[in-house]
């Protein structure tokens, strides 16, 4: 199971269950995937394929979206662990 939490200009912003427990958040776009670090800050953990103009906007909108993300995470991964 790998819940999207949104959806934005054809960017998907998703987490894939069963990963490592640190909070963070993929971004995928055709052929393209990032994984962003949610904690202890917002950073680019992995980047494949992503230009940097495209890479500075992603990490703009996780920040800005940064909050949001970590609830739905933490709602996620609740779930994964009582399931």
């Amino acid at each position: 199971m790998s819940p999207v939490f949104r959806r934005e200009k054809g960017y998907t912003f998703k987490v894939f269950s069963n990963e490592e427990d640190r909070m963070h958040i993929h971004v995928v776009r055709s052929e393209h995937e990032a994984k962003f670090w949610l904690e202890p800050q917002i950073e680019l953990a992995e980047n494949y394929g992503f230009n940097t103009k495209e890479v500075k906007w992603l990490m703009k909108f996780i920040e800005d979206h940064g909050d949001n993300f970590k609830e739905q995470y933490r709602q996620h991964i609740g779930k994964r662990i009582d399931d």
